[in-house]
Protein backbone atom coordinates (compact mmCIF):
# COMPACT_ATOMS: atom_id res chain seq x y z
CA UNK A 1 0.00 0.00 0.00
CA UNK A 2 1.06 3.63 -0.50
CA UNK A 3 0.00 6.82 1.27
CA UNK A 4 -1.12 8.34 -2.03
CA UNK A 5 -3.46 5.40 -2.62
CA UNK A 6 -5.01 5.86 0.83
CA UNK A 7 -5.27 9.61 0.34
CA UNK A 8 -7.06 9.26 -2.97
CA UNK A 9 -9.55 6.77 -1.56
CA UNK A 10 -10.37 8.87 1.52
CA UNK A 11 -10.46 12.03 -0.61
CA UNK A 12 -13.13 10.38 -2.78
CA UNK A 13 -15.24 9.30 0.21
CA UNK A 14 -14.03 5.72 0.44
CA UNK A 15 -13.10 3.76 3.56
CA UNK A 16 -9.79 2.48 4.86
CA UNK A 17 -9.27 -1.06 6.14
CA UNK A 18 -8.15 -1.85 9.69
CA UNK A 19 -4.73 -2.87 8.37
CA UNK A 20 -4.35 0.34 6.35
CA UNK A 21 -5.21 2.57 9.30
CA UNK A 22 -2.79 0.76 11.61
CA UNK A 23 -0.05 0.97 8.98
CA UNK A 24 -0.66 4.70 8.41
CA UNK A 25 -0.56 5.63 12.12
CA UNK A 26 2.49 3.42 12.77
CA UNK A 27 4.35 4.78 9.75
CA UNK A 28 3.59 8.40 10.58
CA UNK A 29 4.73 7.91 14.18
CA UNK A 30 7.98 6.39 12.87
CA UNK A 31 8.61 9.39 10.57
CA UNK A 32 8.04 7.26 7.48
CA UNK A 33 5.08 9.40 6.38
CA UNK A 34 5.83 13.14 6.10
CA UNK A 35 3.73 15.91 7.62
CA UNK A 36 2.50 17.13 4.24
CA UNK A 37 0.93 13.76 3.41
CA UNK A 38 -0.61 13.37 6.85
CA UNK A 39 -1.95 16.95 6.55
CA UNK A 40 -3.72 15.89 3.36
CA UNK A 41 -5.18 12.85 5.13
CA UNK A 42 -6.42 15.00 8.01
CA UNK A 43 -8.16 17.30 5.53
CA UNK A 44 -9.73 14.32 3.76
CA UNK A 45 -11.03 13.04 7.11
CA UNK A 46 -12.22 16.53 8.02
CA UNK A 47 -14.24 16.67 4.78
CA UNK A 48 -15.45 13.06 4.56
CA UNK A 49 -15.32 11.77 8.14
CA UNK A 50 -14.60 8.24 9.37
CA UNK A 51 -17.07 5.39 9.68
CA UNK A 52 -17.69 3.95 13.15
CA UNK A 53 -15.39 1.01 12.40
CA UNK A 54 -12.67 3.29 10.99
CA UNK A 55 -12.86 5.56 14.05
CA UNK A 56 -12.56 2.63 16.46
CA UNK A 57 -9.38 1.40 14.75
CA UNK A 58 -7.99 4.95 14.32
CA UNK A 59 -8.39 5.66 18.06
CA UNK A 60 -7.04 2.21 19.01
CA UNK A 61 -4.00 2.69 16.76
CA UNK A 62 -3.26 6.08 18.32
CA UNK A 63 -3.69 4.67 21.83
CA UNK A 64 -1.15 1.92 21.16
CA UNK A 65 1.30 4.06 19.15
CA UNK A 66 3.56 4.18 22.21
CA UNK A 67 3.56 3.50 25.93
CA UNK A 68 0.49 3.38 28.16
CA UNK A 69 0.40 3.96 31.91
CA UNK A 70 -0.37 1.37 34.59
CA UNK A 71 -1.79 2.67 37.87
CA UNK A 72 -3.21 -0.65 39.09
CA UNK A 73 -1.15 -0.47 42.29
CA UNK A 74 -2.70 2.90 43.28
CA UNK A 75 -5.76 2.15 45.43
CA UNK A 76 -7.53 5.47 44.85
CA UNK A 77 -10.09 5.72 42.05
CA UNK A 78 -8.57 7.49 39.05
CA UNK A 79 -10.84 10.10 37.46
CA UNK A 80 -9.97 12.74 34.88
CA UNK A 81 -11.73 15.57 33.05
CA UNK A 82 -11.23 16.90 29.57
CA UNK A 83 -12.62 19.88 27.68
CA UNK A 84 -13.09 20.01 23.93
CA UNK A 85 -11.70 23.55 24.01
CA UNK A 86 -13.07 27.01 24.59
CA UNK A 87 -12.09 30.62 25.16
CA UNK A 88 -11.20 31.47 28.75
CA UNK A 89 -11.57 27.78 29.57
CA UNK A 90 -9.05 27.52 32.37
CA UNK A 91 -11.18 25.30 34.59
CA UNK A 92 -8.84 22.29 34.90
CA UNK A 93 -6.30 24.29 36.88
CA UNK A 94 -8.77 24.87 39.72
CA UNK A 95 -10.89 21.75 39.25
CA UNK A 96 -8.12 19.15 39.54
CA UNK A 97 -6.88 20.19 43.01
CA UNK A 98 -10.47 20.52 44.27
CA UNK A 99 -11.30 16.96 43.19
CA UNK A 100 -7.96 15.56 44.41
CA UNK A 101 -8.56 17.19 47.81
CA UNK A 102 -11.78 15.14 47.98
CA UNK A 103 -9.87 11.85 47.78
CA UNK A 104 -9.78 10.95 44.09
CA UNK A 105 -6.60 10.54 42.07
CA UNK A 106 -6.50 12.92 39.11
CA UNK A 107 -3.94 11.98 36.42
CA UNK A 108 -4.56 15.05 34.29
CA UNK A 109 -2.80 14.86 30.96
CA UNK A 110 -3.42 18.11 29.15
CA UNK A 111 -2.64 19.74 25.83
CA UNK A 112 -1.48 23.04 24.41
CA UNK A 113 -3.48 25.73 22.70
CA UNK A 114 -5.36 24.53 19.65
CA UNK A 115 -6.62 27.02 17.08
CA UNK A 116 -8.36 29.91 18.84
CA UNK A 117 -8.64 28.01 22.13
CA UNK A 118 -6.14 28.01 24.96
CA UNK A 119 -4.23 25.04 26.36
CA UNK A 120 -3.79 24.03 30.00
CA UNK A 121 -0.07 23.31 29.55
CA UNK A 122 0.61 26.82 28.22
CA UNK A 123 -1.26 28.30 31.19
CA UNK A 124 0.55 26.17 33.76
CA UNK A 125 3.92 27.10 32.24
CA UNK A 126 3.13 30.74 33.04
CA UNK A 127 4.00 29.76 36.63
CA UNK A 128 7.77 30.39 36.89
CA UNK A 129 9.66 27.10 36.68
CA UNK A 130 6.57 24.88 36.34
CA UNK A 131 7.53 21.73 34.47
CA UNK A 132 4.78 20.06 32.45
CA UNK A 133 6.95 17.33 30.96
CA UNK A 134 6.81 14.44 33.42
CA UNK A 135 8.14 11.01 32.46
CA UNK A 136 5.93 7.96 33.13
CA UNK A 137 7.76 6.83 36.29
CA UNK A 138 7.56 10.29 37.87
CA UNK A 139 3.93 10.64 36.73
CA UNK A 140 3.17 7.40 38.58
CA UNK A 141 5.09 8.50 41.69
CA UNK A 142 3.37 11.90 41.89
CA UNK A 143 -0.08 10.41 41.42
CA UNK A 144 0.57 7.84 44.13
CA UNK A 145 2.01 10.31 46.66
CA UNK A 146 0.09 13.54 45.93
CA UNK A 147 -3.03 12.18 44.24
CA UNK A 148 -2.67 14.53 41.30
CA UNK A 149 -0.41 15.30 38.33
CA UNK A 150 -0.77 18.01 35.69
CA UNK A 151 1.43 17.22 32.71
CA UNK A 152 1.63 16.70 28.99
CA UNK A 153 2.37 13.80 26.74
CA UNK A 154 5.89 12.46 26.80
CA UNK A 155 7.76 11.40 23.67
CA UNK A 156 6.65 7.80 24.20
CA UNK A 157 3.07 8.23 25.49
CA UNK A 158 0.54 8.27 22.63
CA UNK A 159 3.11 9.86 20.29
CA UNK A 160 0.77 9.68 17.31
CA UNK A 161 -1.67 12.05 19.01
CA UNK A 162 1.05 14.44 20.14
CA UNK A 163 2.17 14.85 16.53
CA UNK A 164 -1.31 14.95 15.00
CA UNK A 165 -2.47 17.47 17.63
CA UNK A 166 0.20 19.96 16.57
CA UNK A 167 -0.50 19.34 12.89
CA UNK A 168 -4.26 19.85 13.22
CA UNK A 169 -3.67 23.18 14.95
CA UNK A 170 -2.07 24.70 11.83
CA UNK A 171 -3.93 22.94 9.00
CA UNK A 172 -7.53 24.04 9.62
CA UNK A 173 -8.62 20.53 10.63
CA UNK A 174 -9.41 21.03 14.30
CA UNK A 175 -13.26 20.99 14.32
CA UNK A 176 -13.77 17.37 13.24
CA UNK A 177 -15.73 14.85 15.33
CA UNK A 178 -13.51 11.83 14.52
CA UNK A 179 -10.26 13.78 14.94
CA UNK A 180 -11.32 15.45 18.21
CA UNK A 181 -12.78 12.29 19.73
CA UNK A 182 -9.84 10.03 18.83
CA UNK A 183 -7.35 12.64 20.07
CA UNK A 184 -9.04 13.08 23.43
CA UNK A 185 -9.89 9.45 24.09
CA UNK A 186 -6.51 8.01 23.04
CA UNK A 187 -4.79 10.27 25.59
CA UNK A 188 -7.29 9.63 28.35
CA UNK A 189 -7.44 5.87 27.93
CA UNK A 190 -3.63 5.76 28.01
CA UNK A 191 -3.85 7.14 31.57
CA UNK A 192 -5.40 3.92 32.93
CA UNK A 193 -8.32 5.88 34.41
CA UNK A 194 -11.48 4.44 35.94
CA UNK A 195 -13.77 7.27 34.85
CA UNK A 196 -13.78 10.39 32.70
CA UNK A 197 -15.94 13.51 32.66
CA UNK A 198 -16.02 15.45 29.38
CA UNK A 199 -16.80 19.13 29.01
CA UNK A 200 -18.11 19.43 25.45
CA UNK A 201 -18.33 23.09 24.53
CA UNK A 202 -21.19 24.38 22.36
CA UNK A 203 -21.36 27.79 20.69
CA UNK A 204 -19.52 30.48 18.79
CA UNK A 205 -16.23 29.94 20.62
CA UNK A 206 -16.34 26.13 20.46
CA UNK A 207 -15.22 23.76 17.73
CA UNK A 208 -18.76 22.38 17.82
CA UNK A 209 -21.00 25.37 17.07
CA UNK A 210 -24.42 23.75 17.45
CA UNK A 211 -25.91 21.39 19.99
CA UNK A 212 -26.56 18.56 17.53
CA UNK A 213 -22.92 18.47 16.45
CA UNK A 214 -21.70 18.70 20.06
CA UNK A 215 -24.01 15.90 21.15
CA UNK A 216 -22.69 13.71 18.34
CA UNK A 217 -19.13 14.36 19.54
CA UNK A 218 -20.11 13.56 23.14
CA UNK A 219 -21.88 10.36 22.12
CA UNK A 220 -18.87 9.32 20.03
CA UNK A 221 -16.47 9.76 22.95
CA UNK A 222 -18.77 8.06 25.45
CA UNK A 223 -19.02 5.16 22.98
CA UNK A 224 -15.22 4.87 22.71
CA UNK A 225 -15.03 4.80 26.53
CA UNK A 226 -17.69 2.11 26.74
CA UNK A 227 -15.74 -0.09 24.31
CA UNK A 228 -12.76 0.19 26.67
CA UNK A 229 -14.78 -0.50 29.86
CA UNK A 230 -14.26 3.05 31.15
CA UNK A 231 -17.10 5.07 32.69
CA UNK A 232 -17.54 8.25 30.66
CA UNK A 233 -20.13 11.02 30.81
CA UNK A 234 -20.27 14.40 29.12
CA UNK A 235 -21.70 17.79 29.97
CA UNK A 236 -22.60 20.09 27.10
CA UNK A 237 -21.70 23.61 28.26
CA UNK A 238 -22.15 27.05 26.69
CA UNK A 239 -19.30 28.72 24.81
CA UNK A 240 -20.87 31.70 23.01
CA UNK A 241 -18.88 34.07 25.20
CA UNK A 242 -15.61 33.51 27.11
CA UNK A 243 -15.70 31.76 30.49
CA UNK A 244 -14.74 34.09 33.30
CA UNK A 245 -13.01 37.37 32.53
CA UNK A 246 -9.44 36.33 31.63
CA UNK A 247 -8.36 35.17 28.16
CA UNK A 248 -4.65 34.42 27.89
CA UNK A 249 -2.17 32.30 29.81
CA UNK A 250 -0.79 34.05 32.90
CA UNK A 251 -4.05 35.93 33.47
CA UNK A 252 -6.15 32.75 33.24
CA UNK A 253 -3.82 31.01 35.70
CA UNK A 254 -4.24 33.97 38.05
CA UNK A 255 -8.03 33.68 37.77
CA UNK A 256 -7.83 29.98 38.74
CA UNK A 257 -5.74 30.80 41.79
CA UNK A 258 -8.41 33.31 42.79
CA UNK A 259 -11.05 30.61 42.30
CA UNK A 260 -9.19 28.34 44.71
CA UNK A 261 -9.48 31.19 47.22
CA UNK A 262 -13.22 31.48 46.63
CA UNK A 263 -13.10 34.57 44.45
CA UNK A 264 -13.81 34.03 40.76
CA UNK A 265 -16.44 34.95 38.15
CA UNK A 266 -19.74 33.10 38.74
CA UNK A 267 -19.92 31.46 35.29
CA UNK A 268 -16.47 29.87 35.50
CA UNK A 269 -17.13 28.86 39.11
CA UNK A 270 -20.47 27.22 38.31
CA UNK A 271 -19.17 25.11 35.42
CA UNK A 272 -16.17 24.06 37.53
CA UNK A 273 -18.42 22.87 40.33
CA UNK A 274 -20.75 20.98 37.96
CA UNK A 275 -17.83 19.13 36.40
CA UNK A 276 -16.42 18.39 39.84
CA UNK A 277 -19.75 17.01 41.02
CA UNK A 278 -19.82 14.53 38.14
CA UNK A 279 -16.21 13.48 38.82
CA UNK A 280 -16.92 12.79 42.50
CA UNK A 281 -20.11 10.84 41.74
CA UNK A 282 -18.50 8.78 38.95
CA UNK A 283 -15.51 8.21 41.23
CA UNK A 284 -17.76 6.84 43.97
CA UNK A 285 -16.78 9.27 46.76
CA UNK A 286 -20.13 11.12 46.68
CA UNK A 287 -23.59 9.57 46.56
CA UNK A 288 -25.13 12.37 44.50
CA UNK A 289 -24.47 15.84 43.12
CA UNK A 290 -25.66 17.62 46.24
CA UNK A 291 -23.19 15.76 48.46
CA UNK A 292 -20.46 16.32 45.86
CA UNK A 293 -21.13 20.08 45.81
CA UNK A 294 -20.81 20.25 49.59
CA UNK A 295 -17.50 18.38 49.46
CA UNK A 296 -16.10 20.65 46.75
CA UNK A 297 -17.14 23.82 48.57
CA UNK A 298 -15.40 22.51 51.69
CA UNK A 299 -12.08 22.26 49.80
CA UNK A 300 -12.28 26.00 49.14
CA UNK A 301 -13.35 27.14 52.61
CA UNK A 302 -10.79 24.90 54.33
CA UNK A 303 -7.99 25.81 51.93
CA UNK A 304 -7.29 22.13 51.14
CA UNK A 305 -7.66 22.63 47.36
CA UNK A 306 -5.17 25.51 47.39
CA UNK A 307 -2.79 23.40 49.48
CA UNK A 308 -3.12 20.54 46.98
CA UNK A 309 -2.27 22.88 44.12
CA UNK A 310 0.75 24.12 46.07
CA UNK A 311 1.93 20.51 46.48
CA UNK A 312 1.71 20.02 42.72
CA UNK A 313 3.52 23.28 41.94
CA UNK A 314 6.40 22.35 44.27
CA UNK A 315 6.58 18.77 42.96
CA UNK A 316 6.73 20.00 39.37
CA UNK A 317 9.41 22.63 40.11
CA UNK A 318 7.17 25.70 39.99
CA UNK A 319 7.40 28.72 42.28
CA UNK A 320 4.65 28.36 44.94
CA UNK A 321 4.97 32.05 45.88
CA UNK A 322 2.63 32.86 42.99
CA UNK A 323 -0.24 31.63 45.15
CA UNK A 324 0.24 34.64 47.42
CA UNK A 325 1.76 37.08 44.92
CA UNK A 326 0.16 37.02 41.47
CA UNK A 327 2.61 39.68 40.27
CA UNK A 328 5.21 36.89 40.02
CA UNK A 329 3.32 35.64 36.97
CA UNK A 330 4.44 37.15 33.63
CA UNK A 331 3.05 40.66 33.14
CA UNK A 332 2.37 42.43 29.84
CA UNK A 333 4.49 45.59 29.45
CA UNK A 334 1.69 47.68 27.90
CA UNK A 335 -2.08 47.93 28.31
CA UNK A 336 -4.90 49.53 26.37
CA UNK A 337 -8.67 49.53 26.85
CA UNK A 338 -11.38 49.00 24.24
CA UNK A 339 -14.30 51.34 24.95
CA UNK A 340 -17.99 50.97 24.18
CA UNK A 341 -19.04 53.11 21.20
CA UNK A 342 -22.59 53.66 22.50
CA UNK A 343 -25.00 53.09 25.39
CA UNK A 344 -27.06 49.90 25.51
CA UNK A 345 -27.04 46.23 26.42
CA UNK A 346 -24.39 43.71 25.41
CA UNK A 347 -26.22 41.35 23.04
CA UNK A 348 -23.11 39.51 21.89
CA UNK A 349 -19.66 38.93 23.35
CA UNK A 350 -18.21 36.76 20.59
CA UNK A 351 -15.94 34.13 22.13
CA UNK A 352 -14.25 33.01 18.91
CA UNK A 353 -13.30 36.56 17.88
CA UNK A 354 -11.88 37.23 21.33
CA UNK A 355 -9.97 33.94 21.20
CA UNK A 356 -8.56 34.71 17.76
CA UNK A 357 -7.54 38.17 18.98
CA UNK A 358 -5.69 36.54 21.87
CA UNK A 359 -3.76 34.36 19.42
CA UNK A 360 -2.90 37.45 17.33
CA UNK A 361 -1.48 39.12 20.44
CA UNK A 362 0.93 36.20 20.83
CA UNK A 363 -1.05 34.17 23.36
CA UNK A 364 -1.44 31.28 20.91
CA UNK A 365 0.22 29.78 17.84
CA UNK A 366 -0.24 30.83 14.23
CA UNK A 367 2.41 28.32 13.13
CA UNK A 368 3.42 24.95 14.59
CA UNK A 369 6.79 26.27 15.76
CA UNK A 370 5.53 29.55 17.34
CA UNK A 371 6.38 30.34 20.95
CA UNK A 372 3.53 31.47 23.19
CA UNK A 373 3.86 34.74 25.12
CA UNK A 374 2.31 34.02 28.55
CA UNK A 375 2.14 37.68 29.55
CA UNK A 376 -0.22 39.03 26.88
CA UNK A 377 -3.95 38.63 27.24
CA UNK A 378 -7.44 40.08 27.34
CA UNK A 379 -9.61 40.90 30.34
CA UNK A 380 -13.31 40.90 29.42
CA UNK A 381 -15.23 43.57 31.33
CA UNK A 382 -18.64 43.40 29.61
CA UNK A 383 -20.62 40.22 28.93
CA UNK A 384 -23.98 39.40 27.42
CA UNK A 385 -26.97 40.99 29.10
CA UNK A 386 -25.02 43.71 30.91
CA UNK A 387 -25.94 47.39 30.60
CA UNK A 388 -23.08 49.47 29.20
CA UNK A 389 -22.51 53.21 28.72
CA UNK A 390 -20.60 54.91 25.93
CA UNK A 391 -16.91 55.14 26.81
CA UNK A 392 -17.12 52.37 29.41
CA UNK A 393 -14.38 49.74 28.89
CA UNK A 394 -15.44 46.53 27.18
CA UNK A 395 -12.04 44.93 27.68
CA UNK A 396 -8.47 45.55 28.75
CA UNK A 397 -5.73 44.28 26.47
CA UNK A 398 -2.20 43.47 27.65
CA UNK A 399 0.23 43.64 24.73
CA UNK A 400 3.92 43.55 23.83
CA UNK A 401 4.26 44.23 20.09
CA UNK A 402 2.48 47.05 18.28
CA UNK A 403 1.86 45.13 15.06
CA UNK A 404 0.27 42.24 16.97
CA UNK A 405 -1.86 44.68 18.96
CA UNK A 406 -3.12 46.29 15.75
CA UNK A 407 -4.19 42.90 14.33
CA UNK A 408 -5.91 41.97 17.60
CA UNK A 409 -7.75 45.28 17.99
CA UNK A 410 -9.15 45.01 14.48
CA UNK A 411 -10.81 41.75 15.52
CA UNK A 412 -11.87 42.91 18.99
CA UNK A 413 -13.72 45.92 17.63
CA UNK A 414 -16.23 43.48 16.08
CA UNK A 415 -16.40 41.13 19.08
CA UNK A 416 -19.09 43.04 21.00
CA UNK A 417 -22.58 43.93 19.77
CA UNK A 418 -24.63 46.50 21.67
CA UNK A 419 -28.41 46.70 21.36
CA UNK A 420 -31.28 48.60 22.91
CA UNK A 421 -32.81 45.59 24.67
CA UNK A 422 -31.15 42.90 26.81
CA UNK A 423 -30.92 39.43 25.22
CA UNK A 424 -32.69 36.39 26.62
CA UNK A 425 -30.55 34.67 29.28
CA UNK A 426 -28.85 31.43 28.15
CA UNK A 427 -28.12 28.36 30.29
CA UNK A 428 -24.52 27.49 31.15
CA UNK A 429 -25.27 23.74 31.19
CA UNK A 430 -27.04 22.79 27.97
CA UNK A 431 -27.34 19.04 28.39
CA UNK A 432 -25.57 15.80 29.24
CA UNK A 433 -24.71 12.47 27.63
CA UNK A 434 -24.17 9.23 29.52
Amino acid sequence: MTVVELLERKRDGGTLSDEEIRWLITSYTADEVPDYQMSAMLMAIFLNGLTGDELAVWAESMLHSGDTLDFSDIPMTKVDKHSTGGVGDKLSIALAPMVAACGLAVPMMSGRGLGHTGGTLDKLEAIPGFRTQVDPSEFHHLLKTIGMVMGGQTETLVPADRRLYALRDVTGTVPSVPLISSSIMSKKLAEDIDALVLDVKVGKGAFMQDEEQARLLAETMVGIGTRHDTKVMALLTAMDEPLGTAVGNANETAECIEMLKGDAPPDATEVTYRLGEEMLVLGGVAADNAEARTMLEATITSGSALEKFEEVIVAQDGDPRVLEDLSLLPQAPEFVELEAPRDGYITECHARRIGVAGVQLGGGRLRKEDEVDPAVGIWVFAKEGERIERGQPLARIGWREGAKLGAAMEILEDAWTIGDEPPEPKPLIIGEVR
